[in-house]
């Protein structure tokens, strides 16, 4: 039984023929760039998460990049964030032309770890951007406390936590501003890339959407150099159609999640994924840490199924980031789990028998 980590075809047979009348509708309305049917989407996300508005922007990256844009971040500022994340999350801040400065995770949850903020705060840090990493909300109670505190921006990277919930409220509309990824694979998964901002500030709304559209006020007039990143219609369409049904997608993922971790229970050499008491995991990745982990991603390849490793390596020890001066000590937590982490498949088509298929394989290794 070959089982992927992702089954893309699945999901679209089981809503075909929305998604090919949804496209069709923008082809014969030729509704290519923003348009009705982004519009649409952004009203329908907005009222989803609890946020007053959404801009639609051209992929995850941007949103975080024009959100900090948005909020006059740039040269000689610098933004915290965790030392786990894809590198979308630090790299967006530097594109800002601030520094990113990491912070160690939660060794339980995996996110940012709020005990660990403070020391990181200057007179040059600007925001703090917590990443809701694998669909588990970060701590947002003490994080904006300290931001609070020391009078800087909350920008949520949800990018792969849609409809995840902190305390009853879904994030991504928590902080001053919410960048959410609809890159295929995720919980909510555009049919190439896309990405949105939340915010309930009029203000930010008003000024995100000209910073992702030229900096436009009207056709040909720029009120200040923005850039080119704008949701297109067609993404806007399959996005709407989805978002009926990720409700019921999210309690699926989370079925499996339940079954993965009866199933696994027993099994002394894997440390299962948490939920912590203030939040509603989505389970975009079901991340157990293993014992000899690479030995294991092999034996579940060779029998058929797919892992993930999200991710191999800690932003802060990338190359990219060498000109930072860190050493794996400085981050313990996040060095030593991305030689542990393993990713088994998880998406709301998989099987109860495809799970113990799975579970079974894995208890076979050990």
């Amino acid at each position: 039984m070959k089982i992927p980590l992702v089954d893309l075809t699945a999901q679209y047979l089981s809503i075909k023929t929305e998604i090919d009348d949804a496209i069709s509708k923008v082809i014969n309305d030729t509704a290519f760039i923003k348009g009705k049917y982004v519009n649409d989407f952004e009203e329908n996300f907005a009222s989803k998460i609890g946020g007053k508005h959404c801009i639609g922007v051209g992929n995850g990256t941007d949103a975080l990049f024009i959100s900090m844009k948005t909020l006059g971040i740039g040269s000689g500022d610098e933004v915290i964030t965790a030392a786990n994340s894809f590198i979308a999350t630090s790299e967006s801040i530097t594109m800002t032309g601030a520094k990113v400065v990491f912070v160690d995770v939660d060794p339980r949850n995996y996110n940012i770890d709020p005990k660990r903020i403070g020391e990181k705060i200057t007179g040059k840090t600007r925001a703090i951007m917590p990443v809701h990493l694998y669909g588990h909300p970060a701590d947002m109670d003490p994080i904006i406390e300290i931001a609070k505190k020391h009078d800087l921006f909350v920008i949520e990277d949800a990018s792969q936590a849609h409809f995840a919930e902190y305390k009853g409220r879904k994030v991504g509309g928590i902080g001053d501003m919410g960048c959410f990824s609809f890159y295929p694979g995720k919980n909510l998964g555009a049919y190439g890339d896309a990405g949105a901002i939340v915010t309930n500030s009029d203000e930010l709304n008003e000024r995100a959407r000209k910073t992702a559209n030229h900096g436009r006020i009207g056709k040909y007039n720029h009120e200040f150099e923005g850039v080119n990143s704008r949701m297109d219609g067609i993404q806007g369409a399959v996005l709407d159609v989805k978002l009926r049904h990720l409700a019921e997608w999210t309690e699926k993922r989370r079925n499996i999640a339940r079954l993965y971790g009866e199933m696994l229970n027993d099994v002394p050499d894997i440390i299962r994924p948490v939920e912590e008491y203030y939040a509603k995991h989505v389970y975009h990745v079901y991340v157990i840490r293993a014992k000899e982990r690479n030995a294991l991603r092999e034996h579940l390849k060779n029998n058929g199924i797919s892992a993930g490793i999200h991710y191999p390596t800690a932003l802060p020890n990338l190359p990219a980031y060498g000109y930072l001066g860190h050493t794996p000590s400085d981050f313990p937590v996040a060095s030593r789990y991305q030689d542990e982490v393993l990713s088994l498949p998880l998406y709301p088509e998989l099987s109860e028998e495809q799970a113990g298929v799975i579970v079974s394989c894995i208890k076979g290794f050990y």
